[in-house]
């Protein structure tokens, strides 16, 4: 919990709540009302050229290091002409715009395009074709959208993707490169597109009309396609002005490498910057030991006002603040609030970078934490109260609903409100079975309330209810609140972790390290051998102490730990193991694992720790 010492100012909403019980379900809804709404997601990008034409909207670095912008006028011009190419190719729901290259000023002018002229647009993940090496989840995604046209950045790095599924009425358009498959349209030739009936089309652009496909992350199923409207993404906008109102107190500056295929980067960072007159720049970087330095060189250069990232960007970002006084005083210069957001941060990363803040400048930056999912564009709960711990994920925000229904021992969290999804594209089957009876979108996620007696201070996360599982025994093992204290107390040796123990005796954990920190323990270089590294002796005692440090005042079958695994080989995104962004998929993992998983209960697997006092044992 951050100290109560001085905290730098922020102005934050403090939106009222009513509680009640509803039978077995309790119902929270915002009290606080939603202000009114643009109609469509470009009339702020109109509104933005007409106040301020040459602010920076966008921005990101060239090849020369040198940051190209586009001011906020010249993106409306762009989006004209785009929008204008793209409906003179007859694009459409039906066949939309597919976005299979990350995050660059093209991607960007190409979503503000389509969107102006009222055609859906769906990025997607860049690792389903660089780092895949089947293509078939990128395969199914293309299969499920149908799209009229198709970007990439590169056109030869993205080769090997595209000869496996681009269609063949499919449009390709290319940033550059040769792709000796198909001619492409360059990118550039569609902003000479002559203006003719484009804002005529955007006019009948409305709150109902789709603006773009976001793909689940498919941390815990297979991924589907979220049908994000323009009124839902205003909406979900305008709750986060009203718990932000520092917002409009000045334009937001955003450095950011969130990906813009999930919602998180996509819908709500972006649509911080673009909805308050902000400037994004766009972070090439990423939070692994090879790119975070393209990260730490971007937030030298540029303070933002509001930092955004997940847990392990955050604990990379203290680990540097902590060693570099020059980054210090960049990042703390004007910064306001934190937020982490994809999965929780740990009380001890929460404790190291609230110390670096208050070691600097001798104020407390709050750091936030909510809930969110694609489904809901994202943000439906927020912590602006007193309340301010790790776990703790806060109240409705204006407009939202919350309705929480038993689920075995637990709450699953339902939603409803005007930034909640229509449904899931094609799929009427699953959109029926995402609803309920009254129209509340089920979550999966569990909640409890942070004070029972006191329901209107809010909930803490509880876990996902399709992790949970059963012991041989019978006992219920509740994975969210387990696998965050392996995470917290392992820092920062532990990367994340997936519980193990469904029909079987004894709970387990299969653990990712933090193969950097190990590496230092072991006293072994950067390039050293994973497997060589694990088996190390200090790092062997580390994992030894903390399976005794988890097990130390663990009470009953389903919180003591039997046996821990520290995994020498990475998640694997071709067999959904991992999303780009980090988040961990238990039940893929548990089943590509399956026969380790037989290992380490059978007391066969290298490097495992037993809670027995066996300490590590390997076999040979």
């Amino acid at each position: 919990m951050q100290p109560a010492g001085r905290q730098r100012p922020v102005l934050l909403g403090n939106p009222e709540v009513r509680a009640w019980r509803d039978g077995d379900a309790w119902r929270v809804d915002a009290v606080t009302p939603l202000d009114p709404v643009p109609r469509r997601w470009t009339d702020r990008l109109a509104s933005g050229a007409a106040a301020h034409p040459d602010r920076t909207l966008a921005a990101r670095r060239g090849p020369d290091g040198q940051w190209i912008r586009i001011g906020y006028a010249d993106m409306l011009r762009r989006a004209r002409h785009i929008g204008q190419a793209l409906l003179d190719r007859g694009l459409s729901a039906e066949r939309p715009l597919a976005i299979l290259s990350g995050n660059d000023l093209e991607h960007y002018q190409l979503a503000l395009g389509a969107a102006y002229a009222g055609i859906p647009f769906a990025p997607i993940s860049p690792a389903y074709s660089l780092v895949a090496t089947d293509y078939g989840k990128l395969r199914d995604l293309i299969g499920q959208l149908t799209p009229g046209a198709v970007y990439v950045a590169d056109a030869g790095a993205f080769a090997p993707a595209l000869n496996a599924v681009l269609p063949p009425d499919a449009e390709l358009i290319v940033g550059g490169g040769d792709y000796a498959g198909r001619a492409g349209t360059g990118f550039g030739s569609l902003l000479d597109t002559p203006v003719r009936d484009v804002d005529a089309v955007n006019d009948a652009v409305g709150p109902d009309t789709i603006l773009k496909f976001l793909f689940t992350s498919g941390s815990t199923k297979k991924p589907k396609a979220v049908v994000t409207t323009h009124g839902m993404l205003v909406a979900n906008q305008q709750m986060l002005l009203q718990t932000f109102p520092f917002f409009a107190e000045a334009p937001p500056v955003l450095v950011d490498w969130l990906p813009w295929n999930h919602c998180f980067g996509g819908s709500h960072n972006v649509g911080i910057a673009l909805y308050n007159g902000g400037t994004l720049y766009l972070d090439d970087g990423k939070p692994t030991p090879k790119e975070f330095g393209q990260t730490l060189d971007n937030l030298r250069e540029i303070a933002p006002t509001v930092y955004f990232n997940v847990p392990k960007g955050f604990e990379m970002l203290t680990d540097a603040l902590e060693r570099d006084a020059g980054l210090r005083a960049s990042f703390f210069s004007r910064v306001k609030l934190f937020l982490c957001a994809g999965a929780g941060l740990s009380q001890a990363a929460w404790d190291r970078l609230d110390a670096a803040a208050l070691a600097h400048c001798g104020e407390s930056i709050r750091i936030m934490t909510g809930l969110g999912m694609t489904e809901t564009s994202p943000s439906c709960t927020f912590g602006t109260g007193d309340v301010v711990q790790a776990g703790y994920v806060g109240v409705p925000a204006p407009g939202c609903r919350a309705k929480l229904v038993p689920v075995g021992d637990k709450f699953e969290a339902r939603f409803a409100g005007p930034h909640v999804m229509p449904g899931y594209w094609r799929a009427p089957d699953l959109t029926a079975d995402a609803f309920d009876d009254e129209g509340y979108y089920r979550t999966g996620d569990a909640l409890r309330f942070y004070d029972a007696a006191r329901p209107e201070l809010g909930f803490v996360f509880d876990g996902r209810i399709a992790e949970d599982f059963k012991l041989s025994t019978g006992t219920f093992v509740s994975v969210g609140p387990l696998r965050a204290r392996v995470i917290s107390q392992g820092a920062p040796y532990v990367t994340d972790a997936v519980v193990t123990g469904l029909n079987r005796a004894s709970v387990g954990l299969l653990v990712y390290p933090r193969m950097e920190h190990c590496r230092a323990l072991a006293d072994m270089p950067a390039d050293a051998d994973a497997a060589q590294v694990l088996a190390s002796p200090p790092v062997r005692a580390m994992f030894a102490r903390l399976l005794d440090s988890l097990n130390a005042g663990a009470s009953g079958s389903s919180m003591r730990i039997e046996r821990l695994l520290p995994l020498a080989e990475p998640p694997s995104i071709d067999h959904r193991e991992v999303t780009d962004k980090g988040s961990i998929n238990q039940a893929a993992v548990l089943a590509r694992r399956a026969a380790l998983v037989d290992d380490l209960y059978a007391d066969r697997a290298e490097l495992a720790v037993r809670a027995d006092g066996g300490g590590t044992r390997t076999t040979t």
